[in-house]
């Protein structure tokens, strides 16, 4: 981190009022003033007094349209300390994600916030992109500037090695792209799973992918990085598009942004209305859903989703099924039998009959509460 970089960290008792406020104003308007300062103070209030500790976090991403939405969020929410923010190739090229990045944090005014170069293609795969749903450059093809700021030097593998080692215990690992990055920091420094406070992904799904049947895009990218990750030891959090698919982004949520001054909420309102204006194109028309702000979002209020313990494997031999996350919620955790000869004696199940659960699967979610917590955060003042 350059040490000349100032932060504009917003003060937590004028944000939280703040982000309450442009939310609540812009729902309530046609209330009446007095309704309207009654419910910002008593919404303020209760938000301020349920606020969970300072988190800190690295981003690792691959903006990407929702990503976008995501990292502005966390970036303004004093809830959480982002330390570092880790593109890699995913939505679209490293050579988009990276700058998109850089482009993030000056439009948050979060620029004493380091961005390193991770991963340009997956550990072994292939790369495959999403730029039909995110845009060509990531971004729903909105022209920003080109980025001021540069990358630091370091990898993300060196930068999040160093912050985790520097801090045992305290680093959570937000990752809402493919998990090539933080499958590689762990395969190279493996004592890393035991300093990680935890490791939290957008990805998966125990009902059905969003790129293939069977696979979410960010595990199907990776597989390979998904299943070293799932198989860490690392307190894992999953949300994947169970929880995911339940939080679209409308045109009403679009008028709310369009209504504040923020670079902010004016960034985020120009992606989401290229994004809307491409997913009307066709004759089926879409909704992008929030799955990226989702995540970060139950890091700031733990309420947004529901989880259930699960032991999960990701497939990586299915020539059909790659990338699928397969969900155990009790035993035995069986796999497929190898091949046997007619006249082989059938061996004994080798299933493991003891439940040792992985990660933290998110099984519901309360979609009003994310969106005013969403829409609040991106339309407040710094």
């Amino acid at each position: 981190m350059n040490s000349d970089r100032k932060s504009s960290r917003p003060n937590r008792r004028d944000f939280l009022a703040g982000s309450l406020g442009a939310f609540v104003g812009a729902s309530l308007g046609a209330i009446g003033a007095s309704a309207t300062v009654f419910a910002v103070a008593f919404a303020t209030k209760t938000l301020a007094s349920s606020a969970v500790p300072v988190q800190r976090i690295i981003i690792d991403t691959d903006p990407g349209v929702d990503d976008a939405l995501a990292i502005l969020l966390a970036l303004r929410s004093p809830e959480l300390k982002v330390e570092a923010i880790t593109p890699v190739a995913g939505n679209v090229p490293l050579d988009y994600t990276l700058p998109n990045a850089l482009r993030l944090v000056e439009i948050a005014g979060r620029t004493d916030v380091p961005v390193a170069a991770g991963a340009s293609h997956p550990l072994v795969r292939n790369l495959i992109t999403a730029a039909h749903v995110h845009g060509n450059n990531g971004l729903a093809g909105v022209d920003f500037p080109p980025p001021k700021i540069k990358p630091v030097r370091e990898t993300a593998t060196e930068i999040i090695r160093r912050l985790v080692r520097a801090n045992p215990g305290e680093i959570t690992i937000v990752a809402v792209g493919p998990l090539t990055n933080v499958a590689t920091v762990l395969r190279a420094d493996p004592g890393l799973s035991d300093l990680l406070r935890s490791i939290v992904i957008m990805g998966g799904s125990l009902s059905g992918g969003n790129v293939t049947p069977a696979a979410e895009f960010n595990l199907y990218a990776d597989p390979e990085a998904a299943r070293i990750v799932f198989d860490a030891g690392v307190p894992l959090t999953m949300v994947g598009l169970d929880v995911t698919r339940k939080v679209l982004f409308t045109p009403d949520h679009l008028k709310v942004l369009q209504a504040s001054a923020t670079p902010w909420s004016q960034a985020a309102a120009r992606i989401m209305g290229a994004t809307i204006e491409r997913l009307n194109r066709g004759p089926h028309p879409m909704l992008e859903a929030m799955h990226d702000p989702l995540t970060v979002a139950n890091l700031i209020d733990p309420g947004i989703l529901t989880f259930k313990d699960y032991y999960v494997e990701v497939e990586t031999q299915g020539e059909f099924t790659a990338g699928e996350t397969v969900g155990y919620a009790y035993p035995p955790a069986r796999k497929s039998e190898s091949f046997v000869s007619a006249q082989a004696t059938p061996s004994a199940s080798a299933a493991d009959d003891s439940f040792r659960p992985n990660a933290k699967v998110a099984i519901e979610v309360d979609p009003d509460r994310f969106f005013r917590l969403l829409l609040g955060r991106l339309t407040a003042a710094a």
